[in-house]
């Protein structure tokens, strides 16, 4: 039997060497580099406090249905500061150096130990030795040392670390995430307080204040490196915005645009959407983030909005347009529309360096607000008026106009003033539903505009201007041949 399981074993360890070598091989070549995460985790230390340690969890595994589980997809500031992709891993970063595991090291990653049979079914491990050798750790052990390792983190001034939401689940893997977390409460004398915890300072060290601040400060100011992802991100979006105005026409599915969409991006690579994708046909555009995309054959004579972005190498886009279904826009749809855009215009003439976030906001609302106005939508600018009573938002107006993007589509980042090397949306709307206080030729109109911009100290760049702003332009456009014309399926429903 000892034979037969060393047979085995030495059998699934040489297809992990040959899928691993086939990983490496087969691996795109623009990822982030180590020596990006790694200066990024320098930066990082260089903002904690003295005598202190962060500790970072990688995303738990989702499940979506028995035993299958959602794609994996990492946790955003873990991968900005490892790479690593993988799940049931945690981060060490300590702001001092440590004399620990008899090597002297400021920082340690724990990642999931190589088991040849689930590596046969899911695919190779990473593993220690990958982590230092792909990720540039000068240490890195496997999950189950984690228990044993030798460190009292009571001898910290402060160890920042996320609190739990308590949404992880247990599996059968030893030292999963689970277990790591489990682990790591044990180490820090986590105070049995559930669902949120109640940390007196005075009394001790946990901190799970300070760390979003601190990764948001960093993460908000991209990186050349970073900015790279990001401009490919977003030129994928614009370009499935184009392909689908050409190829929009009255009768097809919402789940039919929404595809073309997600074609597009996988021409080009990109792993997945950003977020869930948003394509609203007539009323359901006005619901602001309408995900059912269900709707079985869009109007002739309605608008659709279609809000999506690209996710490239973990940096996500975030691109809005909204065009009519047979590719000419009504008389009253053209005049919100182009409000909609003189209300984005006005936006990006004072996005610079220095401005602050809600100046933003406020051009954008002064000239939505002013227009309806002129179009007797509203009956003056005063807030009485404006401000729907049931939501406490402007009626027709109703959310923000900016955002930062990158690892995540609202992305971490201060909203106090712009700075150069910050990457946001400028999204006005306007979105006038069935059954609103207005005459019945503007109801299900919907309308949103939204781009990415790079803030520079001069003003700011239009990274999106692959996709076509302007209502003339669109209509131009849409009057342009797709290849996506010659597509012809099959009828399912035929049994022959």
């Amino acid at each position: 039997m000892k034979v037969l399981t060393s047979i085995l074993t030495l059998f699934f360890a040489l297809i992990i060497s040959v899928l691993c070598v086939g990983q490496t091989a087969d691996r795109p070549t623009d990822y982030l580099p180590s020596d990006f995460h790694k200066e990024r985790r320098q930066a990082l230390r260089d903002e904690m406090p003295e005598n202190s340690v962060a500790v970072f969890f990688s995303n738990p595994i989702r499940n979506r249905s028995n035993d299958v589980n959602f794609v994996y997809h990492q946790d955003p500031d873990f991968y900005y500061l490892t790479g690593h992709r993988e799940p049931h891993s945690v981060l060490l970063i300590f702001k001092e150096e440590q004399n620990l595991i008899k090597t002297t090291l400021n920082e340690i990653l724990f990642v999931r130990a190589h088991h040849a049979l689930k590596e046969l079914y899911d695919g190779a491990r990473l593993g220690k030795e990958g982590a230092m050798e792909r990720l540039g750790f000068q240490i890195a052990l496997e999950g189950p040392d984690f228990k044993k390792f030798p460190i009292d983190f009571s001898r910290f001034d402060k160890v920042l670390f996320y609190d739990f939401k308590n949404d992880v689940r247990q599996t059968k893997e030893k030292a999963d995430l689970y277990d790591l977390i489990e682990v790591f409460k044990e180490k820090i004398n986590y105070p049995d307080q559930s669902p949120v915890l109640k940390i007196e300072p005075k009394k001790n060290n946990l901190d799970v204040t300070s760390l979003n601040m601190i990764m948001s400060r960093l993460r908000g100011i991209k990186k050349p490196e970073e900015l790279t992802l990001l401009r490919r991100a977003v030129n994928i979006s614009a370009i499935g915005q184009r392909e689908v105005m050409k190829a929009m026409r009255p009768g097809m599915s919402e789940a039919e645009i929404q595809s073309l969409h997600e074609y597009v991006y996988k021409i080009y690579q990109a792993e997945y959407e950003g977020y869930p994708s948003i394509v609203g046909a007539g009323h359901n555009g006005c619901v602001l983030h309408y995900i059912d995309n269900y709707k079985p054959s869009v109007e002739n004579g309605e608008l659709i909005l279609m809000d999506l972005g690209a996710e490239y190498h973990g940096y996500t886009a975030d691109v809005t347009r909204t065009i009519p279904v047979n590719g000419k826009f009504t008389k009253e749809q053209k005049t919100i529309y182009d409000l909609v855009y003189k209300a984005q215009e006005a936006a990006i003439e004072i996005c610079r360096e220095g401005t602050p976030f809600k100046k933003l906001y406020a051009a954008t609302a002064m000239v939505i607000n002013e227009g309806l106005v002129e179009l007797g939508l509203y009956k003056s600018t005063d807030s009485t008026d404006i401000i729907n009573p049931e939501t406490g938002r402007n009626r027709y107006y109703p959310h923000g106009c900016c955002h930062h993007i990158g690892l995540d589509v609202h992305d971490k980042g201060e909203y106090d003033i712009l700075k150069a090397n910050m990457v946001i949306t400028i999204e006005p709307g306007i979105y006038i539903p069935e059954g609103s206080p207005a005459d019945k030729k503007w109801w299900n109109i919907p309308v949103r505009i939204e781009d990415d911009f790079l803030v520079t100290e001069e003003g700011c760049e239009l990274l999106s201007d692959m996709a076509p702003r302007k209502s003339d332009e669109i209509e131009a456009l849409m009057d342009a041949p797709s290849p996506f014309d010659a597509i012809e399926m099959p009828d399912i429903d035929n049994n022959k």
